[in-house]
């Protein structure tokens, strides 16, 4: 009896703590297919069947997780970026850009970079430049110098430094020019040496009116003449290895006015040309000193 007693006593406090499993339990499914993805890997009661998951690896690009491995999306279905030429970067990046002044010199650049609209100064020597047009200083109307040295230009607009009325000095020397563009009117200094430039390709007036004038280079050309009425301002000009075969009374001085001086004249260099300047004794009388060349 008194055994039955305690089986009585046990029953009633081992009832509360077991109990019946609840309806409609939900159940968790694992699905071992080599490679899932952590979305794969568990799903829920009533969830369509998983795809293979190398087939959304291929279709959707999703990391996939492995045995403590990160495996990401096919290295052909990562789109490649586009090299970036050196020319396509912003002209102060290319470029050296100072106090006003770019320096762009030596960087293999085929066309005028865009300039910051304060320029000044321009240095864009032994570079691949083939053409200047009238819209690359357009926006620039501060330009003061610009140096072209060492390119390959055969062709500048006739505007391109017309309009530059702040521009002193220009280099165009060791390019490939046949002929002049229009000058700005302020300019001091000018070098085309070093080009292929004919006289047929400069215009009559081309100097006349740069009454600053004092620079001009055009030695090594194919010049078969003095480009006329040259301004009273220049000191120095350079003719020297050209295809000059004569030059007139006119040439520097005033045939009908025998007391013209040019008193700023200081060089003349015409060595390396087939005129003998022997032949024109009347046409340096208003020199303070004969030219550099052949006399006999």
């Amino acid at each position: 009896m008194k055994t039955l007693q305690q089986f009585a006593l046990f029953l009633y406090f081992l009832m509360p703590v077991v109990k019946l499993a609840p309806p409609n339990q939900q159940y968790v499914t694992f699905y071992d297919y080599g490679l899932a993805t952590l979305e794969d890997t568990v799903f829920k009661e009533n969830e369509d069947k998983p795809q293979d998951a190398v087939t959304n690896k291929e279709n959707n690009g999703m990391v996939i997780f492995h045995e403590n491995e990160i495996q990401v999306q096919r290295d052909e279905e990562v789109p490649e970026a586009s090299p970036t030429k050196v020319t396509d970067l912003p002209t102060c990046l290319l470029c050296a850009c100072l106090s006003g002044s770019v320096y762009c010199e030596e960087t293999n650049i085929e066309s005028v970079p865009i300039l910051p609209k304060e320029t000044g100064y321009l240095y864009a020597r032994f570079n691949k430049i083939k053409k200047v047009k009238t819209s690359d200083f357009a926006e620039i109307p501060t330009l003061r110098r610009i140096y072209f040295t060492g390119n390959r230009i055969e062709e500048i607009e006739d505007g391109a430094f017309a309009k530059l009325a702040l521009l002193e000095e220009l280099s165009l020397a060791e390019n490939r020019l046949l002929k002049l563009p229009i000058l700005p009117p302020k300019l001091t200094f000018f070098n085309a040496n070093h080009n292929r430039i004919k006289s047929r390709g400069i215009k009559a007036n081309a100097f006349k009116k740069l009454t600053n004038l004092s620079y001009l280079y055009l030695a090594n050309n194919a010049l078969e003449s003095v480009p006329l009425n040259l301004p009273e301002s220049l000191r120095v000009l350079h003719l020297q290895n050209n295809n000059i075969t004569s030059i007139s009374d006119d040439t520097f001085c005033k045939n009908n006015n025998t007391r013209y001086v040019r008193n700023r004249m200081d060089e003349i260099r015409m060595e390396g040309n087939p005129v003998i300047l022997g032949k024109y004794p009347n046409a340096f009388m208003c020199l303070k000193m004969l030219p550099i060349g052949s006399w006999f």
